[in-house]
């Protein structure tokens, strides 16, 4: 029986927008929207202008309608029995006068239209052809009528694609603000997450997770930077035997040592002490807020205890520890001195024959002068 094997997809990779891509589709849509606001903003100032040539040659259609009506309301009046001057001939003459000079401003005003439009059909004001030519401006008046409300109709819905392209404008522009503020904010999380894990990584132990000799150091700087001095000691820490757990049982064997010790002198000291590991099989802890010497003295007893206790835990039987140490500022001059002075410590210690505590001999006075 054959068996089917489904082939395993990769993972599909979620997309994650990129600040650079987001801004650049950001401009484009920007660039694009504003170019189109400039197209329609052209288009409404010459539909605004069309508009108010339309409003003009209204105006002169009006002008033209009011003489042809003071013409026609002439010629039906009777004439007079006896002709004096400046009578209803007169009057009538001035009216088609006026007529003409209305109808020829208003036939030039149309043929200076911007956009092509037709002229005036009956442009010749005489007594034969009064009808005919208020035919000719109605049908011009309904004419740019008709294109003046059309081009209202235009420039509405001009303002309209105006105000919607920019209410859209706005809310991508915003949106990708937000969008980039966001990756941003991210990328920042992520890199200040890292830049914790490479300080901490920096001032730590890989293996057993404590404060390293840079942290130590560090530490005793920033004490010696005080204005008030802070009394303080340091207990130097060397493992007796480490080296043959390594050589006997492995590295591994001596790595798991390490781990478990690091925890013991943890829990037992107090929360303000700095264990550190300064290297190999080496530790120093660092201590302040201390009642004298006899404290000290505990101290150093439970640290050499946690040694024993790991090494009967892991059944080895090997390993000691030889500790030295040195008290700022009655033993030390200064306390970035101290591992040096806590380190000579511990090998008296090694030299009468380890496992066992020493304290740092202070210098000798200087000698009067003669």
């Amino acid at each position: 029986m054959k068996r089917t094997v489904t082939p395993i997809r990769p993972a599909s990779r979620r997309w994650r927008p990129q600040p650079i891509a987001v801004g650049a589709i950001a401009l484009a849509c920007l660039v694009a929207g504003l170019l189109y606001i400039a197209v329609q903003v052209r288009a409404l100032y010459s539909d605004h202008f069309q508009q108010q040539y339309a409003s003009l040659v209204m105006e002169a259609v009006a002008r033209a309608d009011n003489a042809l009506d003071a013409a026609s309301l002439l010629k039906r009046m009777p004439p007079p029995k006896r002709p004096t001057p400046g009578g209803i001939d007169s009057q009538y003459r001035q009216a088609l006068d006026e007529l003409d000079t209305r109808v020829t401003e208003l036939d030039a005003l149309i043929g200076s239209s911007p956009i092509p439009a037709p002229r005036l059909p009956q442009a010749d004001a005489t007594a034969k052809n009064l009808d005919d030519l208020r035919q000719s401006l109605a049908a011009t008046a309904d004419y740019w009528r008709m294109r003046r409300d059309a081009i209202s109709t235009d420039v509405r819905r001009r303002t309209l694609r105006v105000a919607s392209v920019l209410a859209v404008l706005t809310v991508v522009v915003t949106g990708a603000l937000l969008a980039a503020l966001v990756v941003v904010a991210r990328r920042h999380r992520r890199l200040a997450g890292l830049t914790h894990q490479f300080r901490h990584a920096a001032q730590h132990d890989a293996m057993t997770g404590l404060p390293n000799r840079q942290q130590l150091l560090a530490r005793l700087d920033r004490i010696a930077a005080r204005r008030i001095p802070v009394p303080c000691a340091l207990l130097y820490i060397d493992l007796d035997g480490f080296k043959q757990v390594n050589d006997t049982f492995g590295h591994s064997i001596g790595d798991d040592f390490l781990i478990a010790l690091a925890l013991r002198f943890r829990q037992s000291l107090r929360p303000g002490d700095l264990v550190a590991r300064m290297g190999g099989d080496e530790f120093a802890v660092l201590v302040t807020d201390f009642g004298g010497d006899a404290e000290l003295v505990s101290i150093a007893t439970r640290l050499m205890n946690c040694v024993g206790a790991t090494d009967a835990h892991l059944g080895l039987g090997l390993v000691r520890a030889s500790v030295g140490i040195a008290t700022w500022p009655d033993r030390v001059a200064d306390p970035r001195l101290l591992v040096a002075a806590a380190d000579g410590a511990m090998y008296q210690v090694k030299r009468h024959g380890k496992n066992g505590y020493a304290f740092a001999i202070p210098p000798a006075p200087p000698a009067p002068h003669a």
